[in-house]
Order: structure tokens, then C-alpha cells, then sequence
């Protein structure tokens, strides 16, 4: 992770913010791997910090599951079992129809314009080849969806198993085709939400979480 000079004036709650952003956004690309430990004095040299906002960053993401809190040792990047990481999945397959299906009907116009620009943005990131770009883009486009959905229970649960496979969600498009092709996935679910289209809007978010599903599986058949 790139170190990051923070404006000593800032609360400390934004620097636990920010320090919980980018040490998600390093799980998610790969930057650290499931498994390794991540040591709250090197994170906050690293991000320019100090450690009580890592420390509570880290709390967030044991939360959430991207990391474990192993009592009396360390704090280490979670490494799922492959059968966690297709409980997840399946979970994912069941209930993300159905936010985007609710989101088609009841996403105000202000988060319908942030999830076209979240789409313009993934575009973007392909044009440019720029992956760390894509997934910013991608995390905006999945939350804008799920605020979209008016339950906030199942918006919570989604977002909670995307945190499941998040280390994944990169490398699992396997190539960049496949990354490419997902993208327009993703603009197909929004061309759907935008004519709230419901029934269509979750067809389509089966169709996509399928085709993710069967790019995990490549791509862990091949460890």
C-alpha cells in the first residue's frame, strides 16, 4: 500500500475511515494475501498513521470478515475454506436478484445517477486497463444497488457476502476479457434498474453472479 499523508486535523473516526479503505482495497486486489498477518504498527507507518485508528479499522473488517482476530497473537487477512467461499456465493446467487430487483423499483433518482456514474467508471477502468479503478468503480456500483433496494436488512447481508469473496473479486474475472465482458454485465443490470425494469433487473444479477460463480471455480480449480 502507498503511503498516504493524513491531514493531522482530521477526526479520528475519518482516519479509521480511510485507513479501513485502503487496507480493504489491498485485500481486495491481492496487495495481501489470505492468510498473512498485518501488523497495526507497520499499517500505520505505511498509511502515515496512528495505530488506534488501524486498530479500529482492523476491528471493522474482523466484522465484516475480511480479516481474523486470532486472541493474544495477530491479526491475519482471512483465508475461507472453498467451501465458505461457495456458501458465500450461493447466498450471493439468492439474495442479489432480489436487491436489484427492488432497487429497479425504488432507487431515487440521486442513487440512480451515482450507480451511472459507478458504471461510466468501470468503463473507464477497462479503457484505461486500470484494475484498481474497476474495483473502486465495482464497490460503489454493488453499494449504490443495495442502498437502492429500500431494505436495508438485505443491503446489509449483501454487502456482507461480497465482503466474504472480496479477495477474490479481481483475479476471480480471470482475464481481462473476462473483465471486459462483466462490465457489460454490470451495465445491462443498470440499463434494467434505469428503466425499472424489475423482473429484468434480476434476471440479470442471477445471470452475472452465475457467470462469477463459474469464474471462481476456474480459477480456484487451477491453485
Amino acid at each position: 500500500m502507498a503511503t498516504i499523508d493524513f491531514d493531522a486535523a482530521d477526526p479520528a473516526v475519518l482516519l479509521r475511515d480511510r485507513a479501513y479503505d485502503e487496507i480493504k482495497a489491498a485485500i481486495r486486489l491481492g496487495q495481501v494475501q489470505p492468510g498473512q498477518p498485518l501488523s497495526e504498527t507497520r499499517l500505520s507507518k505505511q498509511l502515515g498513521i496512528s495505530r488506534t485508528p488501524v486498530r479500529e479499522a482492523l476491528q471493522l473488517l474482523a466484522q465484516e470478515g475480511l480479516v481474523q482476530v486470532i486472541p493474544g497473537r495477530a491479526v491475519t487477512v482471512a483465508a475461507p475454506s472453498l467451501h465458505d467461499v461457495m456458501d458465500a456465493i450461493h447466498v450471493r446467487f439468492l439474495i442479489e436478484p432480489e436487491v436489484a430487483r427492488l432497487a429497479a423499483k425504488h432507487i431515487s433518482d440521486s442513487l440512480l445517477e451515482t450507480l451511472l456514474q459507478a458504471q461510466q467508471g468501470l468503463d473507464a477502468a477497462i479503457e484505461s486497463g486500470d484494475r484498481a479503478a474497476w474495483s473502486r468503480s465495482d464497490n460503489v456500483y454493488h453499494e449504490t444497488i443495495s442502498a437502492g433496494c429500500s431494505n436495508q436488512l438485505l443491503a446489509d447481508l449483501a454487502l456482507q457476502m461480497r465482503n466474504r469473496v472480496s479477495y477474490l473479486s479481481i483475479d476471480a474475472q480471470g482475464n481481462w476479457e473476462r473483465l471486459v465482458i462483466c462490465t457489460g454485465e454490470h451495465r445491462q443490470v443498470v440499463e434494467a434498474i434505469a428503466r425499472h425494469d424489475s423482473e429484468e433487473a434480476a434476471l440479470l444479477m442471477r445471470q452475472h453472479i452465475e457467470a462469477y460463480r463459474e469464474s471462481i471455480i476456474r480459477r480456484l480449480s487451477h491453485r
